[in-house]
């Protein structure tokens, strides 16, 4: 019988390599599917459920996905209920939609953002005194996390 080295004895010889930590998610992000986005529908708030968003979601396009059709989710899958073989969480149910819908929906959209911020700069400024007169000034910034 032959000893082994110290070297392969060793507790660093024996562990597998330590994986990056990052912070739990809330809701898991399904693989990226071309041609669909992807959107977690609420279905019920607090135990009472909410058939009118669902409702309108589905008129937008949305639909249910299939936990099948998506098996890195699929511990997820609901077992019972409206949504049975959906991926379901706390209230919400993972829905898809084709991404030309939702680049139209996101087109009326702007379009209407537009169209009302154009509205309160004409009557702002219609109060405008060339004597005192009034700066159209808009600056908007969207920052995330401690931004910079």
């Amino acid at each position: 019988m032959t000893k082994l080295t110290r070297e392969l004895d060793s507790r660093a010889a024996s562990t597998r390599p330590i994986a990056e930590w990052t912070p739990p998610q809330l809701l898991p992000t399904p693989d990226a599917r071309p041609g669909w986005s992807h959107r977690w529908v609420r279905t019920s708030t607090m135990g009472t459920s909410d058939p009118m968003n669902i409702s309108s979601k589905r008129r937008e396009g949305f639909e249910p996905v299939k936990a099948e059709d998506y098996p890195e989710l699929m511990s997820h899958a609901s077992v019972d209920g409206q949504f049975k073989g959906s991926i379901e969480i706390g209230g919400l149910v993972l829905c898809r939609a084709p991404e030309e819908f939702m680049k139209q929906r996101s087109a009326h959209y702007d379009k209407l953002n537009h169209s009302q911020m154009e509205s309160v700069d004409n009557n702002f400024l219609s109060q405008n005194d060339p004597r005192m007169p009034m700066f159209k000034e808009r600056s908007t910034k969207v920052t995330f996390g401690k931004g910079s």
